[in-house]
């Protein structure tokens, strides 16, 4: 049967239609795309602008796509092509490893990879690959000293027409090296996918340093496609130590390509909040070991960030803490607002603040122990370079503070406002010993007034301290009322405590007026020997308190007595000398005088000397062998009676000048500006 000419053309153009495409099939499957890799490396390395390479096997096949026969459609019969790569290299940029002659040639390697193609998304511009695979990736990320980094690849001028829909990838055993010269940064990661795994798709380990710390760690993340996604959370668990500091999170990132959001557990624990800063760029005092857990939210932008920190309990030391904190970045500082609080806090967990612990906790802090033996006053420098790199203002609440020795403070409220590196605690109040202690404190360490040093101010004012209560230690002192009063009102320059106190100018003034206090105590002090054994088999009297007062001036450290006077009923106590702050030094003298007779008095002269870490209280003791000398004599020329004469004491019968030191102690203390001496 002869064909029609138009059915020949008909079958000759279909044949053809058929024909091409099947040649072109059989060909590239039987091809050998090895030969290709040269122009495969050329072009590819023009496109990224650094070199590539596959210098492994490169093979081209035909695999069928496993679809579902109720799903599958005329599409699915037809083979995807499956290309496989094996050893292949990205070098790092060229003026990059000109700079760097040390620095490895590939920015990365993989043993191999493999993917399939759809072929029907070309006919749209559209490279689809369902599936990624690598096997033993290894990756170097580095960032040069001059900010410079590997890992940005170069724009084209003109965008490209094709795009990427890549929807999985898989990689097994990769390892990718971190190394920062900005951030001083060493580590290396040890990456597997998770197959089985219904929240996270990858798993990696982490050991290396970061700003000269030891850095350890492990955690999971979502897939990797995940990152592209920005709707959907991306799921991350963390738990990093860095140099003793332990972070540990589980939460989920918005946007993680431009970390948009944070919303996540965090439990944090270390040595001191202070090592926090290298981390965060936060600065927080210097505390005993701590530990917190929380729930850290956060909205981020290109150049601002809102972070909070809510509901987070823990301990500091053996106190326990709570709150809420926020910070915002801002120019040209980020700012720290929120308010924290103790139910009950240890005395001993606020000596690192201001440097007053032990050595050994200093060295559990991680800093050198710099606290000389033989002093008392804290030698521990402020950081103070660390307080133009953040606004603050926080508040602070203690319900109650425990002592060793039970020293009764409760209440302690105080507001940190930090504000272009001047640090204010105003107020900073507490109840004391059943009053109420009031103070501001201001240290300026912005360096603009004396450079390398803080220029301090103290203000303080003490109401209705109670005597019985404020040395709780003691016994004879149970039966103790009477209320003391003072004010203080001191300026320095410095970098400690030591050495603010050492320079320290201004006044010191309290008084007591009104009052009672226990006779022993004053017996004691005059050494009315009689009298002491007396109250101590018939117990304790009270003796009316006319007044105290004292008022020490303060100049360049030493704090010398204008005047110091206890004025009771029975006895007249007279302190004069100095205590030097510089060298912790005692030099004071009191001087008891009896009112009334004594049964047997030896009223000497009793000096407290010594330091602050060893005083030393002692007697005169040529007047007391004069008395004791004159009583013998007359014991051998007289009567046994006659000998207690000259150990008996009538005293002054006349009223001390209280109005007048009353009215003196009344006046408000004043100190210089820092850097001044008081007048």
């Amino acid at each position: 049967m002869t064909l029609p000419r138009r059915s020949k053309i008909a079958l000759a153009v279909g044949g053809v239609l058929v024909a091409v495409p099947a040649a072109a099939l059989i060909a590239l499957h039987f091809y050998d795309w090895n030969r290709a890799r040269p122009w495969l490396n050329e072009k590819t390395s023009e496109a990224i602008g650094r070199p590539f390479a596959i210098r492994g096997n490169l093979a081209l096949s035909w695999e069928k796509q496993i679809v579902p026969e109720k799903e599958r459609g005329w599409r699915d019969w037809i083979p995807w092509p499956h290309l496989v790569a094996r050893d292949v290299h990205i070098g790092n940029p060229a003026a990059m490893a000109a700079a760097n002659p040390g620095l490895p040639a590939d920015m990365a390697s993989v043993s191999e990879f493999s993917f399939s193609l759809n072929p029907f998304a070309l006919l749209e511009k559209t490279i689809s690959i369902p599936v990624l695979r690598f096997e033993a990736p290894t990756v170097l990320l580095r960032r040069t000293g001059d900010g410079a980094n590997n890992w940005t690849f170069d724009k084209k001028d003109k965008p490209s027409p094709w795009q990427l829909d890549l929807q999985r990838v898989v990689f097994n055993k990769g390892v990718v090296h971190y190394l920062d010269d900005v951030a001083k940064a060493d580590a290396t990661a040890d990456i597997d996918t998770l197959n089985a795994d219904p929240n996270y798709g990858v798993s990696w380990r982490l050991k290396g340093a970061w700003k000269g710390a030891p850095l350890s760690g492990h955690g999971k993340a979502g897939a990797v496609l995940s990152l592209q996604q920005q709707t959907t959370p991306y799921p991350i668990m963390a738990d990093v130590n860095l140099g003793g500091t332990r972070i540990a999170v589980e939460g989920t990132l918005t946007k993680p390509t431009a970390l948009a959001a944070l919303d996540m557990k965090l439990h944090l624990s270390g040595a001191s909040m202070a090592r926090l800063y290298g981390l965060t760029g936060i600065v927080l005092p210097e505390t005993p070991p701590f530990s917190t857990s929380g729930h850290l939210t956060a909205t981020l932008g290109k150049d601002s960030g809102h972070y909070v920190y809510d509901q987070f309990t823990g301990k500091v030391g053996s106190s326990d803490i709570g709150g809420h904190l926020e910070y915002q970045q801002k120019k040209p500082r980020g700012y720290l607002s929120g308010k924290v609080s103790s139910k009950l806090l240890q005395f001993a967990d606020l000596g690192p603040l201001i440097g007053a612990d032990s050595n050994a906790s200093k060295q559990a802090r991680g800093l050198p122990a710099v606290q000389p033996a033989n002093k008392v006053l804290p030698v521990e420098a402020f950081k103070t370079e660390r307080w133009t790199s953040i606004d603050a203002d926080v508040s602070f609440k203690a319900d109650r503070i425990v002592r060793e020795k039970q020293l009764p403070i409760a209440n302690l409220y105080t507001e940190f406002h930090l504000k272009d590196g001047v640090l204010a605690l105003t107020p900073l109040n507490f109840d004391w010993a059943g009053g109420k202690l009031h103070s501001n404190v201001k240290l300026d360490g912005s360096n603009t007034k004396v450079k390398d040093a803080i220029a301090a101010e103290l203000k303080a004012s003490a109401r209705h301290l109670k005597l019985r209560d404020l040395f709780p230690a003691l016994p004879d002192l149970k039966a103790s009322v009477g209320e003391i009063n003072g004010d203080a009102s001191l300026s320095a320059t410095g970098n400690s405590v030591a050495t603010l106190l050492a320079k320290s100018n201004g006044e010191v003034k309290a008084l007591i007026n009104q009052g009672t206090i226990s006779k022993l105590l004053l017996e004691q002090m005059g050494l009315n020997l009689g009298n002491v054994v007396l109250t101590k088999l018939l117990g304790d009297k009270q003796v009316k308190l006319h007044c105290m007062a004292a008022d020490f001036k303060v100049t360049d450290g030493k704090a010398v007595a204008r005047q110091f006077i206890v004025d009771t009923d029975d006895a007249t106590i007279h302190v004069t000398g100095s205590i030097d702050l510089a060298s912790e030094k005692l030099d004071l003298t009191m001087k008891p005088d009896s009112k009334g007779l004594r049964i047997i008095t030896l009223r000497s002269p009793i000096y407290m000397t010594g330091t602050f870490k060893d005083p030393d209280i002692s007697i005169d003791k040529k007047v007391l062998a004069m008395k004791a000398g004159g009583a013998i004599a007359l014991a051998v020329a007289a009567a046994p009676v006659a000998a207690l004469i000259p150990l008996v004491n009538t005293g002054p019968d006349q009223d001390s000048e209280c109005a007048a030191l009353l009215a003196q102690a009344r006046v408000k203390p004043q100190a210089p500006p820092p850097g001044r001496k008081a007048k």
